[in-house]
């Protein structure tokens, strides 16, 4: 917005100064010393300045004076106005994480968003491929690849590779050449909170790679840097790859999955084949092991396998 003359309008509301440096001293903490990405800086700031502007407007001048009283109005009316249980959760997320570092900090005595609640959140599993479906992906995807488009090369590899390690879109994104060892077909991956990890992948998806490897130069005059690149030649964004999935995926007939979904099913299967939560926990680049649990789920099939071979009454026709 801009006034008369092309001069930017002033901000309708401008935070008293001890709640402005609070939230600049917070965004720097999480950028710099909890090194988050851009995009999860840029929420947790959002979500701050909402709750300190609805401080202020309730007179607080600075963070000593936030009260539990106030998060819990400040969530109450934005649940009055229709946000949805998972963006509440986030910000009650967001005000904790500010009054724990308030009191880290020294600006406040205490640390009132410790009592604070989230709603709980439904957690729906996403979209996943058995076995077969998986298949008729990457071969749809393979068919595809026969012409020599390198396009679609590079979309085979894709598809593999998330489907072969598990990563996320955005660290596959990120991967550059040098992150693949193609000798121990291993790719060097950079997760959330900057922790690196190398994951490992099968045949297919080295073969899949060897190709699109081939043929990345004419896409690009760019020998090294990027591992995977748009048609202009430039890194390959996460909105590409996720159009390319969801594309591949509803061509070949089976669920329309995304990125994350091809993550999950790599976890799924993986799981459903012998690997413990520790595997895949490490392969999923997980802090803890109660993330995975969450995100993994064991078929029922196996569950009642493992348990007629482990438990001694499990079989049918034991005495009583």
């Amino acid at each position: 917005m801009s006034v008369d003359g092309g001069v930017p309008a002033e901000p309708a509301w401008v935070l008293p100064a001890a709640l402005d440096d609070a939230l600049e001293g917070f965004v720097e903490h999480v950028r710099d010393e909890r090194g988050r990405s851009a995009h999860t800086v840029r929420a947790y700031r959002g979500d701050v300045t909402d709750l300190l502007t609805y401080c202020s407007d309730r007179s607080v001048m600075d963070p000593s004076q936030i009260t539990l009283a106030h998060l819990r109005g400040w969530l109450a009316l934005q649940s009055a106005n229709g946000l949805a249980r998972a963006t509440l959760a986030r910000r009650a997320a967001a005000a904790r994480a500010f009054t724990a570092w308030c009191l880290r900090r020294g600006l406040a005595a205490t640390d009132v968003g410790d009592r604070l609640a989230s709603p709980q959140i439904a957690r729906t599993l996403p979209t996943i491929l058995d076995a077969a479906e998986a298949t008729a992906l990457m071969d749809h995807a393979a068919v595809a690849a026969d012409d020599g488009d390198p396009v679609a090369i590079r979309d085979l590899s894709i598809v593999e590779l998330l489907y072969a390690t598990g990563v996320r879109v955005a660290e596959i994104c990120s991967a550059d050449i040098d992150s693949v060892d193609r000798r121990r077909n291993t790719i060097r991956v950079l997760g959330k909170g900057g922790k690196e990890r190398t994951v490992p992948f099968g045949g297919p998806a080295a073969q899949a790679l060897a190709a699109w490897l081939d043929v990345r130069g004419r896409l690009t005059d760019q020998v090294s840097g990027p591992l995977f690149v748009g048609v202009r030649g430039g890194r390959i964004d996460p909105r590409t790859v996720r159009t390319v999935v969801h594309r591949l995926s509803a061509a070949a007939g089976g669920p329309e999955v995304a990125p994350h979904g091809l993550r999950h099913t790599a976890a799924t299967h993986v799981l459903e084949g012998g690997a413990d939560l520790r595997t895949v926990q490490e392969l999923l680049g997980h802090a803890t092991l109660s993330t995975t649990q969450r995100y993994t789920h064991v078929s029922v099939e196996r569950l009642r396998s493992e348990f007629a071979l482990a438990h001694p009454r499990a079989s049918a026709d034991t005495a009583d």
